[in-house]
């Protein structure tokens, strides 16, 4: 397995968005992203990838940082960055290139902190029948309808979880009780866990959550535009098998690894807590 490098960037917002719209990208950042690093450095080398705004009150609120794993080396990034539009260089702030090599080996029972952000969704092996009474809930509160939840839909794995829990409908104590959007989220993450590390739900947390919209390309080549859950988490876990958790940090957390979501970021263990 090659060596993993930890590389970091600093984005100017302000000439990224600028030539994310005049690449028509303005519907999705994290597609704007995606194409650009490819086109700078490589299809595919930077991913999974994390930008980090900064603090409003530094850079003007123009400023952030873009986090990515990489298994190419450092002088082929930069052979490739030869080639690159001068617009891409600026607004990627290629000069300030930098990175960093990651543990050869994870030991066994290593404990680390971990942020992450994700898309938590499941893909539907086969229609859900409870859908007709989401349907209909919807329609009388007058939201708009997106049809019925087909094989192959890809679906917020919370909506999945109720409407399999309460087919008739969300009691009014859920949410205070053991069934809530964090709880279902906690374990999804913990599936995506398993067999490389444990997860310390006790030490875990749901720190951000929003609905957004992401523009991708469908199976006819046409390109679509679909709703879903943004999830940040901080939290702690055990490493359970090195090998496991390498490739875990090369494939990212859940679907849409190569568009923002997924990037495992790391420190060491045991100081989660204090910022609680």
């Amino acid at each position: 397995m090659s060596v993993l490098h930890l590389v970091s960037l600093p984005i100017d917002l302000r000439e990224f968005r600028r030539l994310a719209v005049f690449r028509g990208f303005r519907a999705d950042e994290g597609r704007a992203l995606h194409h650009l690093l490819s086109e700078a450095f490589g299809k595919g080398l930077l991913q999974p990838f994390r930008l980090m705004p900064a603090p409003k009150e530094t850079h003007g609120g123009h400023g952030a940082t873009l986090y990515a794993y990489t298994g190419t080396p450092e002088e082929v990034l930069r052979e490739n960055l030869e080639l690159a539009a001068p617009e891409l260089l600026s607004a990627l702030g290629t000069a300030h290139l930098a990175l960093r090599e990651m543990p050869k080996v994870w030991r066994e029972g290593r404990r680390l902190a971990f942020d992450v952000r994700v898309r938590p969704v499941r893909r539907l092996l086969k229609p859900l029948e409870e859908w007709s009474r989401e349907e209909n809930r919807r329609h009388l509160k007058g939201e708009d309808l997106r049809g019925p939840m087909k094989k192959g839909s890809e679906v917020d794995a919370y909506l999945i979880a109720r409407l399999r829990q309460f087919p008739e409908g969300l009691p009014e104590d859920a949410q205070t009780g053991e069934f809530s959007r964090e709880s279902v989220y906690l374990d999804w993450l913990a599936e995506r866990f398993e067999g490389a590390a444990g997860l310390d739900r006790q030490a875990t947390r749901m720190t951000r959550f929003a609905r957004d919209r992401v523009q991708r390309r469908a199976g006819n080549g046409k390109e679509a535009i679909s709703e879903g859950p943004d999830a940040t988490f901080h939290g702690e876990l055990t490493v359970k098998d090195g090998q496991a958790f390498q490739k875990l940090l090369i494939s990212g957390v859940g679907r849409h690894t190569a568009f923002g979501f997924g990037m495992l970021l790391l420190r060491p263990g045991g100081t989660q807590n204090a910022d609680r």
